[in-house]
């Protein structure tokens, strides 16, 4: 299996998707910043946490793989200091009193660099502050893209790699192989309401699974999309919402 990067499309995230970073305010209250901590936001997409963390803490550095994103946080959010780097191999000249990451670390498959490189970043007794997604994470809907894929002959696509959902367990186990201590950590079922009673699915599927649709006819993937939504409509649509099956773990660590 291949793992391809997701282009991203900042307006439509910000317009359809605010979900994620609003369901990220919570974690900040588990950061717990101090004015003279140095933290780091770990795939801080367009910006609205760093913010909101900067808020309580002056030094705060957020980073993103994407170019679209961090051009979006730079625009929205100008007095932050926002970089493009990859989150599985990342080095700054000074480390960080904490890390936090809301809904990014399932991206990067490769965890293990992703862990090290969180690990030498912080300062001895730093702290890892992540909540991303857990496994089983979205297995209805990536499950039924795949078959969807599958029928119609695209099995280079359905193969594609693109997320790291582990157990707790696991997940806490790798942390400790590095020597991380690991002083709380959550799985937990966490369905998630889609924006659009109309389109809500579609759209998730725009938004996070491109990769899965190259190469694949246009018809294809307008066939591919309404079946998805007819055969998951009887389990995530309810009461006229569009519901995604999210699950999260929520783990902090120091070093």
């Amino acid at each position: 299996m291949r793992q391809l990067a997701n282009k991203w499309d900042a307006e439509l995230y910000n317009d359809k998707h605010a979900f994620v970073y609003k369901y990220g305010a919570s974690l900040i209250d588990l950061l717990d910043a101090k004015p003279y901590e140095r933290i780091l936001d770990l795939g801080c997409g367009s910006g609205e946490l760093t913010h909101l963390i900067r808020e309580k803490s002056t030094e705060v550095i957020g980073f993103d793989k994407s170019p679209e994103m961090i051009e979006k946080a730079r625009m929205q959010f100008p007095l932050i200091d926002f970089q493009v780097a990859d989150a599985s191999d990342f080095q700054f000249d000074e480390p960080f009193d904490a890390i936090f990451s809301n809904a990014a670390l399932h991206w990067v498959t490769e965890y293990e660099g992703a862990i090290h490189s969180m690990h030498r970043n912080l300062k001895k007794g730093g702290r890892i502050v992540v909540e991303f997604g857990g496994k089983g994470n979205v297995k209805a809907i990536t499950g039924q893209l795949q078959k969807s894929l599958l029928a119609r002959g695209y099995e280079n696509q359905a193969g594609l790699k693109l997320w790291y959902f582990p157990s707790v367990g696991e997940y806490g186990l790798e942390l400790e192989k590095v020597g991380f201590t690991v002083t709380e950590a959550q799985w937990y079922d966490r369905p998630t309401e889609l924006a659009d009673e109309e389109t809500g699915i579609k759209d998730w599927l725009s938004m996070f699974c491109k990769p899965f649709f190259e190469g694949v006819d246009g018809s294809d993937i307008a066939d591919i999309m309404i079946e998805i939504e007819e055969k998951l409509k009887p389990t995530l649509f309810r009461n006229g919402k569009w519901y995604a099956d999210y699950k999260r773990i929520r783990i902090v660590a120091y070093r």
